[in-house]
């Protein structure tokens, strides 16, 4: 499959142009049993309930990012400098959109989730796609992406497919010249065997050349609604963000949880946490593989799959009229109407649903 630009509509006869707009959220409407979005839904532990209840006496303060900035830093063995906090990963792209203007060949590898596409159109900039292969299982080579590209943007573990690229793969796409931003959003969802936790993150490689890592707290710890989020990089990269970021950007209930979620008690509390996703995707990943007609997409690594089956927008509906949300697959570009993805949950959400799916898909 060659380098395909985008544009803004499509030529005449050609598939609608994917709604970047669309998202999990606008699927789970209230009463329906969840799939379609991937933030992890638990009580949240004491260490971070209590240091974000503890702002809210302190709210006529401005709030002060330096401290989360030095806890986050800590954490990824990096320096304060090399730190940016957001409110949420999605101003990250906006940020990054709007403070490099000057970058003449953006490039956003598909299918990933549509908001840095949608942040670079915003901001005027002409972006290419380039599409990765169904076929081979959503796997990037590094040639695939031109040579003189200056703004390279790519999830890992990419969304939609729950595909985790190596680490070594991924810097083989960074180069003086270029920036390469790299979303790990869902890096802490991952694990490995033998590995001490975020197999594959570039989170700790300030050796990289121009490279851009962000994070995401909303999807472990549930904090949708607090909007934090941070980046990781050279001073120099992230000042140029910083200076188009609002002033007081990231609220001080976020940044408490930014600071918490930094500690060594809540890396060990994600990593277990990633230990037990793991086995539950797994439990997933085997009973659609009763399901005749149903592929699992590669081999997932993150907090949902994605699936092909052919009907795939009949039984979404189907689904809903019974209860259920998963997330479309249209919206992203390089799919289209027979794919599905759905979020992994606990043993007992699964065989429920995979159930459920087997009855709809014979009705």
């Amino acid at each position: 499959m060659s380098d395909q630009p985008s544009s803004p509509a499509p030529a005449a006869g050609s598939a609608p142009e994917p709604d970047l707009a669309h998202h999990g959220d606008v699927e789970a409407s209230a009463g329906l049993i969840d799939l379609a979005v991937n933030v992890r839904r638990a009580p949240l532990p004491g260490w971070l309930a209590g240091p974000i209840a503890a702002t809210l006496t302190d709210l006529a303060r401005y709030p002060d990012p330096a401290p989360a900035r030095v806890a986050v830093a800590a954490r990824h063995r990096r320096h304060p400098d090399e730190v940016l906090l957001t409110a949420g990963a999605a101003e990250g792209f906006v940020l990054i959109a709007q403070a490099l203007r000057g970058v003449r060949r953006p490039v956003v590898v598909h299918p990933q989730f549509t908001e840095p596409e949608a942040a670079l159109r915003a901001a005027g900039h002409p972006v290419e796609r380039v599409l990765l292969d169904p076929a081979e299982d959503f796997r990037l080579d590094p040639d695939r992406v031109p040579a003189d590209a200056d703004l390279v943007m790519i999830g890992n573990p990419t969304n939609p497919t729950s595909v985790l690229h190596p680490a070594r793969t991924l810097a083989a796409l960074a180069r003086p010249g270029r920036v390469l931003v790299v979303d790990e959003a869902f890096a802490d969802t991952t694990a490995a065997a033998g590995h001490p936790g975020e197999p594959e993150s570039l989170a700790q490689r300030p050796d990289l050349p121009g490279l851009l890592v962000l994070r995401s707290l909303t999807k472990t710890w549930g904090l949708a609604g607090l909007r934090i989020g941070y980046l990781l990089g050279a001073p120099e990269l992230l000042s140029r963000l910083a200076a188009v970021q609002p002033l007081w950007a990231v609220s001080t209930p976020a940044l408490a949880a930014a600071s918490a979620c930094a500690t060594p008690v809540a890396v060990q509390a994600e990593r277990a946490i990633a230990a037990e996703l793991s086995a539950d995707r797994d439990h997933l990943v085997a009973r659609l593989a009763d399901l005749p007609g149903v592929r699992v997409a590669g081999r997932p690594a993150s907090a949902f799959v994605l699936l092909h089956l052919p009907g795939a927008s009949r039984i979404r509906a189907a689904l809903r009229e019974r209860g259920w949300a998963v997330r479309r697959g249209d919206t992203f570009p390089g799919l289209g109407p027979d794919w599905l993805r759905v979020a992994v949950r606990d043993r007992n959400t699964t065989d429920a649903f995979v159930e459920v799916l087997r009855e709809t898909m014979e009705a």
